[in-house]
């Protein structure tokens, strides 16, 4: 009795084997590689700001009355005797701001790229409004803040309009600009097969955005802190933002320092932490090159 002989497909199955396997260890060396320079990136960020801070103490010559370092904020949290209603204080503060951060970034970022989307299906939708929302931009936010909270009140919905304002226009810049970044080759071969301006949009320019989304959303962590520190301060109140003004008149420098410190750290970990995230997911689809 004669053994089976191989069909073709078979030997091509086992051909591609290999190939696959290589594919893949070179796409987690990649994720490797680039979950590792993340890292390292965010450790010598966080060495940098220390330095940064003992340094410019240092050369200034501030007074450590009111000049407060590491290890002054260190014993505010951790070593003196109200170290416990300290922290308890700053850390309730510090997550109202981060909750209205939230809000501010997901009204932002929303609205940035719902706007992106309806501009790369409408060239004189963009046209149009694009010198608009530029203006716009170019208007201080501490100026606009008065009118904002005239017409929303001093809520909810005020702390998401001016967050929201200020990650709106950088993302939508990034994001923008990532979808025009969609391969016209792609394109044309969407519109062959009768794709419509929404196909193009959703199969080629939104993945092709990528890279641009991550730059956004990177750009929009810092930018919702800062929108929700200014709605806390001038409208809502409550958190480190309407917190740091009675610091300041009471003195309480100690005080002032840790908010500063744990809304800089704050940030500076989830800019990273998003980082990190993007340079593993572009690694892994490829993209690696364009982050």
């Amino acid at each position: 009795m004669t053994s089976p002989q191989p069909t073709a497909s078979t030997s091509a199955s086992s051909a591609t084997q290999p190939l696959d396997a290589e594919m893949r260890r070179e796409v987690r060396r990649a994720t490797l590689r680039a979950l590792g320079r993340s890292v390292l990136t965010f450790v010598l960020t966080m060495v940098a700001v220390v330095v940064i801070w003992v340094g410019s103490l240092w050369a200034f010559q501030i007074s450590p009355y009111v000049g407060k370092g590491p290890i002054d904020v260190w014993n505010f949290l951790v070593t003196v005797p109200a170290a416990e209603a300290n922290r308890e204080q700053m850390f309730g503060q510090l997550w109202a701001t981060l909750g209205h951060a939230f809000v501010g970034f997901i009204a932002g970022l929303v609205v940035a790229l719902i706007v992106a989307m309806v501009f790369q299906l409408s060239k004189g939708v963009e046209h149009a409004l694009m010198p608009l929302a530029m203006l716009l931009r170019s208007v201080p936010l501490v100026a606009m803040a008065p009118v904002i909270i005239l017409i929303f009140g001093r809520d909810f919905v005020s702390v998401a309009v001016i967050g929201g304002i200020v990650v709106l226009f950088p993302a939508l810049v990034n994001i923008v600009f990532g979808l025009k970044t969609a391969s016209p080759q792609m394109n044309d071969l969407v519109t062959v097969y009768g794709g419509s301006s929404w196909t193009r949009l959703r199969k080629v320019a939104l993945p092709s955005s990528l890279p641009e989304f991550f730059a956004a959303v990177r750009i929009s962590v810092p930018g919702a802190i800062t929108g929700a520190l200014l709605a806390e301060w001038l409208a809502v109140g409550g958190g480190i933002g309407g917190a740091v003004g009675g610091y300041i008149a009471g003195a309480q420098f100690s005080a002032v320092w840790t908010a500063v410190v744990l809304v800089t750290g704050t940030a500076l970990i989830l800019y990273n932490l998003v980082q990190i995230v993007e340079s593993v997911a572009l690694a892994r689809m490829g993209m690696a090159d364009r982050a």
